[in-house]
């Protein structure tokens, strides 16, 4: 193969990781947080506690950020969100939001 097709190949595989690793993140450090009440495959195995498996990324983002600075006044959510960065934040996100949905 010539050094050009292969430069092009390599180039488009490293293009492609951020795409993948947004489909299929790595575990979250801080999952066993949440895991606790929602799972962690994001199916709740508490009745009355919400499934986020598969939830659009931007709505739990902003579920989060709504939770931590007290706009959706859940106390234990907020007591649970409180201490976690925006990193720890986004990562719990993306993390629900890319694993398989709860089937109907």
């Amino acid at each position: 193969m010539p050094f050009l097709s292969r430069a092009a190949l390599a180039a488009a595989a490293l293009a492609a990781l951020p795409a993948a690793h947004a489909q299929n993140p790595a575990k979250p450090a801080r999952l066993g947080l949440c895991a606790a009440c929602h799972g962690e495959s994001g199916r709740s195995p508490l009745k009355g506690t919400p499934h986020l498996a598969g939830q659009d990324l931007d709505y739990l983002k902003t579920a989060l950020a709504a939770y931590r600075s007290g706009a959706r006044d859940v106390a234990v959510m907020r007591a649970a969100v409180g201490a976690l960065s925006q990193s720890d934040l986004d990562e719990l996100a993306a993390w629900y939001a890319a694993q398989a949905p709860q089937p109907q």
